[in-house]
């Protein structure tokens, strides 16, 4: 899977985040696994 632009990225061992800032072929990898793509946090909302 290529890297995706902009996109942040977690290791689910040691809590490294990462924010992608060129995309490309490959994976982003820590502590000898692959991170974890990370949801986007919902917005609060504006009342």
């Amino acid at each position: 899977m290529a890297n995706q632009l902009g996109k942040r990225y977690r290791c689910s061992n040691c809590g490294t985040e990462t924010l992608c800032t060129k995309a490309g072929e490959g994976v982003v990898s820590c502590c000898n696994k692959e991170m974890e793509l990370q949801e986007p946090r919902p917005l609060p909302s504006s009342d």
